[in-house]
C-alpha cells in the first residue's frame, strides 16, 4: 500500500503539501492540488483515517452503508432503532452510497471526504473489499450480520443458530420429518449460522440431511418464490420449509399458493425476523423474533462508545431470540389422517 511519502515523491511536492491537499487547506494552488490528487488516484493511496481524526474536530455524524436491501422490511425497523439512539446521543446519520462492483471505489476515501466519525455497515458479505478496508483503516465500525472484527471494528447479530434450532424442534414435535431449508447468502453471518442451526437440528433429531432440500437465494420474496418452486418439483417434496428470513418466507408461501396448495395444511412454513409482515399475512407467519429495533439501538450505542473511547474493546453482540407461533405451521397430512 502506498504511503503519503510515495505520493509526495510521485507528485514532486512535500509531504506537508500532500497533507494540506488531503485536508482541503485553501493555501494550495489548483495546479498543485490537481497534481497531488492524480498521484493519490494513480497510487491508490488511502489516507489514515485515525491519524486524520487526531487533528480534525469530530463531526457528530455516523455513516451507514447498505447493500441492495433498502426494500427489506428488516432495514426499516433497524433504521428506526438507530434513529432513536442517535437522537438521544446528538449524532446525525448520513447514508453513503457505493458502487460495490467498482474495483476503484474506496470506502476509506469516501468516509474521509464526508468526515464521518464512524460507520454502520449492513448487507455486505465478509469477503467484500469494503468491510475489509474499513477494518484495515481502523475507522470505528459496527457491522450488522457480518462477523468481522478488528482493532476498531465489532459486530452485532442475533442468536441465529439457536433460533433455527428451535424451529426444527417445533416442526419435529408436530410430526414433520421432511424439513427443507431456504437460506440467504452464506457470506452473511445470518445466512451461514442459520444454516448451521438447521444442520444441528436435523442431527439432534436423527433426521437425514438431503442437499436437494436446501435452497440458497437472495434475502427477498422473489428469491423465496423461486426456491420454493424448485422444492415443489422434487419427487418427494418437503412437508415443512424453514426460511432464513420473513421476506423469503413470504415468497415461499406465495409459491405454495400458486401451485394450488395450502399453508399449513399441505406445507408448513416458518420465517425469521418477526417483521411487521409476519403478523399481517394470511395465514399468520410463525417466525423467530429478533428485536430488530433493539439491534438498531445497540449498534449505534456500541459504535458511539468506540468513537468516544478509542481504548474501548470492539464488541461482539449476540441478541437473544424467541420462537413466535402463528398459523403457518401444523402437523403434516400423514400425521393428521
Amino acid at each position: 500500500m502506498a504511503s503519503i511519502t510515495d505520493v509526495a515523491k510521485h507528485a514532486g511536492v512535500s509531504v506537508t503539501t500532500v497533507s494540506k491537499v488531503i485536508n482541503n487547506y485553501s493555501d494550495v494552488s489548483e495546479k498543485t492540488r490537481k497534481k497531488v490528487n492524480e498521484s493519490i488516484q494513480l497510487l491508490r493511496y488511502e489516507p489514515n483515517v485515525v491519524a486524520r481524526g487526531l487533528v480534525k474536530r469530530r463531526s457528530w455524524t455516523i455513516g451507514i452503508l447498505l447493500h441492495n436491501i433498502m426494500t427489506n422490511p428488516f432495514v426499516s425497523e433497524l433504521m428506526a432503532g438507530m434513529q432513536q439512539s442517535l437522537s438521544k446521543s446528538g449524532y446525525d446519520l448520513l447514508h453513503l452510497t457505493a458502487d460495490f462492483n467498482d474495483p476503484e471505489y474506496s470506502v476509506v476515501r469516501h468516509c474521509s471526504s464526508r468526515n464521518v466519525d464512524g460507520m454502520v455497515v449492513f448487507g455486505v458479505g465478509r469477503d467484500n473489499k469494503i468491510p475489509l478496508d474499513l477494518v484495515k483503516a481502523e475507522l470505528p465500525t459496527m457491522f450488522v450480520d457480518t462477523d468481522l472484527i478488528g482493532r476498531r471494528a465489532g459486530y452485532i447479530t442475533a442468536d441465529n443458530r439457536n433460533g433455527i434450532l428451535m424451529v426444527v424442534e417445533h416442526l419435529y414435535e408436530l410430526g414433520h420429518r421432511k424439513i427443507a431449508f431456504v437460506s440467504g447468502f452464506m457470506g452473511y453471518v445470518a445466512g451461514r449460522t442459520r444454516f448451521e442451526g438447521y444442520q444441528q437440528g436435523l442431527k439432534q433429531f436423527d433426521l437425514p440431511y438431503h442437499s436437494n432440500y436446501v435452497e440458497v437465494c437472495s434475502f427477498d420474496s422473489m428469491g423465496g418464490y423461486n426456491a420454493m418452486q424448485n422444492l415443489l418439483k422434487l419427487p418427494d417434496p418437503p412437508t415443512a420449509v424453514v426460511c432464513a428470513a420473513d421476506a423469503i418466507a413470504i415468497g415461499v408461501m406465495n409459491a405454495i399458493s400458486d401451485a394450488g396448495l395450502r399453508v399449513p395444511t399441505d406445507i408448513s412454513v416458518v420465517g425469521f425476523d418477526n417483521t411487521a409482515f409476519a403478523s399481517i399475512v394470511k395465514p399468520g407467519l410463525s417466525t423467530v423474533n429478533q428485536n430488530i429495533f433493539s439491534i438498531g439501538e445497540r449498534v449505534v450505542n456500541q459504535l458511539i462508545e468506540m468513537v468516544e473511547n478509542p481504548d474501548h474493546s470492539p464488541p461482539i453482540v449476540v441478541e437473544p431470540v424467541e420462537l413466535i407461533l402463528r398459523e403457518s405451521t401444523c402437523a403434516p397430512r400423514s400425521t393428521t389422517q
